[in-house]
């Protein structure tokens, strides 16, 4: 990915791309950021997710714990810090987040109570991603009012599919930034637990979509959710029930009712385009979404 990091902010340094495409060569970056990339601790094996999942990483795969995902997405690739800290990242082993073709898998927790999955089978993706790209092509003419290249939701880079046996949801989107040659790939995983959801997000260069595609098997199957916090563990009678759906998931619901769309507007700072959210859609939009799915998940509520 050519121009995944034209921008870097680090304690006041701002790079250009042909100096970070040049990062294997470690003389000629800054040593603030050596310091950083030497100081990040790659991880292997079992690993504790908070306190409601698992996580078993092979030898083809490093992970990063909370702190030093943290260091990568602010510190090294200019996102702004969001409210909470991810559980962490996954990245191919062998590339360092400077790499130019390293994507990465994000890993957040979300306990907004237990999602019914029962509209899965009744949604029209097609008809949501319209809805998505309109809601974008309304909210361009704000971006670039601030100063930030207008976005196009090209389409689903491979649509929505949810497995109700594992209950997993995993879909891609191709997003087009204005002035960049390449188009950016957000590829989202849901896992579906007893009181949230594990999100997992990988960002890379749409060429390496097939990649990225190859591998969401292994890694859908590195990540599980402890005994009593599965989806099966629910107990309608003392779990909380989420006022959202998988529509919703797909669409940005929880985002709008977590405020995360502020940051959205002000944020995607570097050019590797790391959505934090998950989701580009506009905040109106997303929270007619949202208030949609609440009143459509009502009926679907456990009594």
């Amino acid at each position: 990915m050519k121009s995944k990091l034209t921008i870097l902010m680090l304690a006041g340094f701002l790079a250009v791309p042909g100096f970070l495409r040049a990062q294997e060569h470690a003389k000629e970056l800054p040593p603030e950021i050596v310091k950083l990339i030497k100081g990040l601790k790659y991880q292997q094996g079992e690993i504790e997710l908070g306190n409601v999942a698992k996580l078993s990483v092979p030898k083809e795969f490093n992970f990063l714990g909370a702190d030093d995902a943290e260091t990568v997405l602010v510190k090294l690739w200019g996102n702004p810090p969001g409210s909470e800290k991810p559980l962490g990242l996954l990245m191919p082993a062998g590339l360092t987040p400077l790499s130019s073709n390293c994507w990465v898998v994000t890993m957040r927790y979300n306990e907004d109570g237990f999602v019914k999955d029962g509209d899965a089978s009744k949604i029209n993706y097609d008809d949501l991603l319209k809805q998505m790209q309109k809601g974008i092509s309304e909210n361009n003419s704000a971006r670039k009012e601030k100063g930030y290249p207008a976005i196009t939701l090209v389409g689903w880079a491979a649509p929505p599919r949810y497995d109700s046996a594992t209950h997993k949801l995993y879909w891609a989107k191709q997003l087009k930034f204005e002035g960049e040659s390449e188009d950016t790939l957000n590829y989202s995983i849901r896992m579906l637990g007893r009181k949230g959801v594990m999100e997992l997000n990988a960002v890379a260069s749409i060429g390496q979509l097939a990649e990225i595609d190859k591998q969401t098997p292994q890694i859908l199957g590195m990540v599980d959710f402890k005994e009593g916090s599965r989806y099966a563990d629910f107990d309608p009678k003392i779990d909380k029930v989420a006022t959202y759906g998988i529509a919703a998931l797909v669409a940005g619901g929880i985002m709008a009712k977590m405020g995360f769309f502020k940051i959205l507007l002000v944020g995607l700072l570097a050019a590797k385009k790391f959505i934090i959210i998950g989701v580009i859609a506009v905040a109106a939009f997303a929270k007619k979404l949202f208030n949609r799915g609440v009143s459509s998940s009502k009926d679907n509520l456990p009594h």
